[in-house]
């Protein structure tokens, strides 16, 4: 097959591009959403942080050094934690704590088991595979993780009086969290399953677009998507389900009691 060449885009281009942002702000301004500073402003650190790990990147290929690549990917996750940290409205006790071990423990296993095993490139730290691999399963296990931690919260919240009843009847927390753990781990799920059954039809994923529109074969392509979308899965359901049966227990004191939910997290 024909290498197609690359179009590279320069500022102007980019510019036009970020008139649809403009265009979008404008539109919730005029439906009067009442977001529209935080729109603005996270596009505006959209834009702020590509342009930074991009140059970052760049001295990082050159260097071709574990120790900063392991730094960048320790930042990612942190501030993965940070940002959900942000957007869950109902937070666990020790949310900081239960969640970046379930994202180190769930995205590191499964992010050492693609690139040595599935993949299998080397050297094992190379940047130019490791850092994108490990950002695409960081990104979709936190909004994952986002949403069994605040589904966890507003089951616990609302199962209130079933679980101490439970309790009362001799039940351990486990027990008496059990359907709350279900419905959490089954809501992290959804995203990665809707994803999966619209993929290819209803939507060409970023990944395999960005090859395709490097040059890259389309079977190519495919095969990278397929395989980053099993590890993408995995990672999501490791990270939920440590989430959710570290998290559940946050909730209850020693003796099995249940916590003022209302109370200040940590």
């Amino acid at each position: 097959m024909e290498q197609a060449e690359l179009i590279v885009l320069d500022t102007i281009d980019l510019v036009w591009a970020y008139g649809l942002i403009l265009l979008t702000f404008g539109l919730a301004r005029l439906q009067k959403v009442g977001q529209e500073k935080e729109f603005l402003w996270a596009s505006v650190r959209m834009v702020a942080q590509l342009l930074a790990i991009g140059y970052t990147l760049h001295l990082v290929f050159a260097i071709r050094s574990p120790l900063p690549v392991l730094l960048i990917l320790l930042v990612m996750a942190g501030f993965s934690v940070q940002v959900m940290a942000g957007r869950v409205k109902g937070r666990m006790p020790g949310f900081y704590r239960v969640v970046g071990v379930s994202i180190l423990v769930g995205c590191g296993l499964v992010s050492f088991y693609f690139c040595l095993v599935v993949v299998g490139f080397t050297p094992w730290y190379d940047p130019r595979y490791l850092i994108p691999l490990v950002g695409m399963i960081i990104g979709n296990s936190m909004n994952g993780a986002s949403l069994a931690a605040e589904r966890l919260h507003s089951e616990l919240a609302e199962r209130k009086d079933e679980i101490e009843a439970a309790l009362c009847l001799g039940a351990t927390s486990r027990q008496a969290s059990q359907e709350a753990m279900r419905s959490a781990f089954r809501a992290a799920l959804i995203p990665a399953t809707n994803t999966m059954a619209a993929m290819g039809i209803v939507s060409l994923p970023g990944m395999m677009t960005g090859q395709i529109l490097s040059g890259t074969e389309p079977v190519v392509a495919v095969k990278y998507q397929i395989a980053i979308m099993c590890a993408i899965t995995g990672a999501v359901a490791i990270t939920t389900f440590l989430i959710v049966h570290r998290g559940y227990r946050t909730y209850f004191s020693r003796a099995h009691q249940l916590l003022d939910l209302s109370a200040p997290k940590s």
